[in-house]
């Protein structure tokens, strides 16, 4: 929404920056906009150059002594308060943001003026290294103390502040006066209610640039600002859930879907190592456990069918089962995708096969195989194992609606993952031309036999076999398994489940072919199921915490559906 009541300037901390900010004034020039500049305690020559400034419209505050960044914006925020501004651009005084983007800028200010408006970084290779892991540990607390993935970016200095918003928090309390100030301000204006926007910029470490951040005492600031918000966000939480549940949700942004979490995380991951990952995954599998009510439930009630399931077969399970480690497994698993595929994962030390699974899968070579996997366990690892051991290629089929999004996040760190998935909609004829072209070719062809899939060609049908599953009947899908048929291939089980520390690999025959008789066909593919159904329960009694299906089992997904269109009315 635009508003007519809109008056913008432009404010610059400034210390022993002189020598930069002709230039900055210079790129200035061009958007008319009065400038102060609040010289931070600066040496003589940088006052010398400031006194020297020819620039029309453009104030120069001085401190007396070096207060820090965050004390020298706050005093141009309320100097620019002072002269009827209603908003103010804060930019760097060493010229590294792209001063280009001020009409963009002010821009979006001026249709949000509720908001605080700050650029998201594009950087170049000029960056340090250091300086950009840093900002990755900064962006994963900021979602920790606001309960949010809303805060892109909590760093960059080259933002626009609503003026009223802004000096009513630093009038109520203290922020932090120096390098803590950016992260801080805006932390605590979105606990207040004033929301931040992004816009894409560039961003410049320039060669002759001056660095005034202190390593040793800067990091430290930084560090006790974090504990402080933490500490800060624990009695907020209801309030936070609740500003999570009026705004849009992350998710609901098909084209991410949460992707920039997933990316933020592998990075850690990919220049840190396993440790600081697992270190950060506690945390942030806490936030979406707790605001993830509705697979919270499916998890507990999983859980809750698997410890009856044990009990009456008197079959003692790993412990301890609860769905908070329920679901810190399955980001765990997220991990051991990539890490297989990076060749991080070893055979004997962290991946090894179960016993007779060894001989089942180095069965003499000739035609291909069909896996029926699931969503218990991580076939995932299974693929990239099988590739670098002995150069066996699987092929997974994925459902068109998940399979970008998978491709899209996997290969951002392990390229070689996506080159034999094969994005399907349905099952059909084409579908199985190209499997049988992929088994005569000796490459062996994984396809989930759990999953419940619509057949848009059939107006949304969904065709499944009911079969006991852990106590209770349960919707399979008939495809896999008549597909399984048609290929008349050889059809294996494959589970590679995370027991003792270790991925076990299990991998056993399941039908050499699987036979469909026209005049018994119904009655084949239900023992089929069956038995598969029968299988896949014996294997979810050894691990649990690997099933990956988060929702309501036992029922139909159009059924899952109607209960959520209910659950909101």
């Amino acid at each position: 929404m635009l508003t007519s009541n809109f008056s913008p300037c432009v404010v610059i901390p400034c210390y022993n920056h002189g020598a930069m900010m002709a230039s900055v004034l210079a790129r200035l020039a061009p958007f008319n906009l009065a400038v102060i500049i609040v010289d931070d305690g600066s040496d003589a020559a940088t006052q010398r150059q400031l006194d020297s400034l020819q620039a029309t419209q453009t104030t120069v505050l001085r401190l007396a002594k070096n207060q820090g960044k965050g004390a020298a914006v706050i005093q141009g925020l309320r100097a620019a308060a002072a002269q009827g501004f209603t908003h103010a651009i804060q930019l760097d005084a060493d010229g590294q943001h792209q001063i280009e983007d001020c009409p963009a800028m002010l821009a979006e200010a001026q249709r949000y003026p509720d908001c605080l408006i700050s650029g998201q970084p594009l950087y170049d290779d000029s960056i340090p290294k250091s300086r950009l892991y840093g900002r990755y540990i900064t962006h994963f607390w900021v979602w920790i103390e606001t309960l949010s993935f809303s805060i892109k970016d909590s760093m960059c200095g080259f933002r626009v502040y609503p003026l009223q918003a802004t000096l009513m928090l630093c009038n109520q309390r203290p922020v932090g006066l120096r390098m803590d100030f950016d992260t801080e301000i805006m932390v605590r204006l979105y606990w207040q209610g004033t929301p931040a926007r992004f816009l894409s910029t560039r961003v410049t470490y320039p060669e002759t640039g001056i660095s005034h951040f202190d390593a040793l005492h800067d990091n430290l600031r930084i560090s006790w600002m974090h504990t402080r918000l933490f500490f800060g966000m624990l009695p907020r939480i209801p309030h936070l859930l609740a500003m999570r549940r009026q705004q849009k949700h992350w998710s609901g942004e098909p084209e991410r879907r949460g992707q920039l979490g997933l990316r933020f995380m592998l990075a850690i991951y990919r220049y840190g190592g396993r440790l600081p990952f697992m270190l950060l995954l506690w945390p942030v599998v806490a936030i979406y456990w707790l605001t993830g009510r509705r697979a919270r439930q499916a998890s507990q009630q999983w859980l809750a069918q698997v410890k009856t399931q044990a009990a009456q077969q008197r079959i003692r399970l790993p412990a301890p089962l609860n769905s908070y480690r329920h679901f810190l497994r399955f980001a765990e698993a997220m991990l051991d995708k990539v890490a297989s595929w990076r060749g991080d994962l070893r055979w004997g030390r962290d991946i090894e096969f179960a016993a007779g699974a060894e001989a089942v899968i180095r069965a003499p070579a000739g035609r291909g195989k069909l896996i029926l996997a699931s969503h218990l366990g991580d076939i995932e690892a299974c693929r990239a194992m099988a590739k670098q051991v002995n150069g066996l290629v699987i092929n997974a089929l994925v459902f068109t609606d998940n399979a970008q999004r998978f491709r899209a996040v996997l290969e951002t760190i392990a390229p070689e993952a996506g080159v034999n998935l094969i994005p399907v909609s349905d099952i059909g004829p084409e579908t199985a031309i190209l499997l049988q072209q992929k088994l005569d070719a000796g490459e062996w062809v994984a396809i989930v036999g759990d999953r419940t899939a619509i057949n848009r060609q059939r107006g949304g049908e969904r065709r499944v076999v009911w079969s006991e599953f852990l106590g209770r009947p349960a919707p399979f899908p008939q495809g896999p398994f008549v597909l399984a048929a048609a290929l008349r291939c050889p059809v294996l089980l494959m589970f590679a489940l995370r027991q003792q520390g270790k991925l076990q690999v299990y991998c056993e025959p399941f039908a050499d072919p699987l036979l469909l008789p026209r005049g018994q066909r119904q009655q084949a593919l239900q023992t089929a199921v069956d038995h598969y159904a029968q299988r896949l329960a014996y294997y979810a009694l050894l691990a649990p915490l690997d099933w990956f299906n988060f929702f309501d089992f036992w029922t139909l997904p159009d059924e899952r559906e109607r209960h959520k269109e209910s659950d909101n009315a």
